[in-house]
């Protein structure tokens, strides 16, 4: 059996494209094996900037072949159609089409500034808040901008002098006395230590978000550097996160 000349011919035309194909095919392979490469990165702004942002550089060490896309960004982001690898996100998922590990649990703490105790006094009870100014968070359901939830199905009426949809905005307007914010406690935990804020002890006990998930599309197998990075931030939170550490 012998090639034609037309057999030759077509053999020589698709030699380079098969040769191409096998190097595209070893490049895949190595980008699903080594960490390397962009890993673009989708979080909450404040838990971004808190927790995440500081890690960064030991990521960098631990991996130097990655590179971080960092995107700071409070809405749920379309991880396929934005071209996101991977997601941080707080509370209740709402999307089966994606695989989360959860990372860390997430718990809401309820304070106040000193200054603000001394001059309106200290809340008892989750009832007596609805007498109080309190700062109200408006994406969220636990801890909304109308109604606070406890464990145990309480739950009371607020109202205060300022909404926002970002946390650091309540926690500053907090520490300078203007209300009681219930925001997580890796938002509120450096106050806390540095005595700007004063967890409030109630009847009822502050309710548990779902947790911090990383949320990755489930149509593949995750490459290298997204289980690297999976791996890496589930080490340094875990069950007892460091934001807890101060009065946990």
């Amino acid at each position: 059996i012998a090639l034609t000349e037309a057999g030759r011919l077509y053999l020589d035309a698709i030699e380079p494209v098969l040769e191409a194909m096998a190097d595209a095919d070893s490049a895949a392979s190595m980008a699903a094996s080594e960490v390397a490469g962009t890993l673009r990165l989708s979080a909450p702004v404040s838990f971004g900037i808190r927790e995440i942002a500081p890690l960064l550089p030991e990521l960098a060490t631990e991996h130097p072949k990655l590179t971080v896309d960092l995107g700071l960004n409070d809405r749920v982001v379309d991880l396929l159609e934005e071209g996101w690898d991977l997601s941080i996100r707080i509370g209740e998922l709402t999307s089966s089409s994606m695989i989360a590990r959860r990372l860390a649990p997430c718990r809401l703490a309820v304070c106040a500034a000193p200054s603000y105790l001394a001059a309106h006094g200290t809340p008892r009870t989750v009832a007596d808040l609805s007498a109080h100014t309190c700062l109200g968070y408006t994406l969220s359901r636990a801890a909304g901008a109308d109604r606070w939830s406890f464990e145990g199905g309480e739950t009371v009426t607020i109202d205060g002098s300022l909404r926002a949809n970002n946390g650091d905005v309540l926690v500053a307007a907090a520490v300078a006395g203007q209300g009681i914010v219930y925001q997580p406690t890796f938002l509120v935990r450096r106050e806390i230590a540095a005595g700007e804020l004063v967890p409030l002890t109630l009847d009822a006990a502050p309710a548990e978000l779902p947790g911090v998930y990383a949320v990755y599309p489930a149509d593949r197998r995750p490459p290298a550097k997204v289980r690297a990075t999976i791996d890496f931030f589930a080490a340094r939170f875990g069950p007892e996160p460091p934001w807890d550490a101060p009065y946990h």
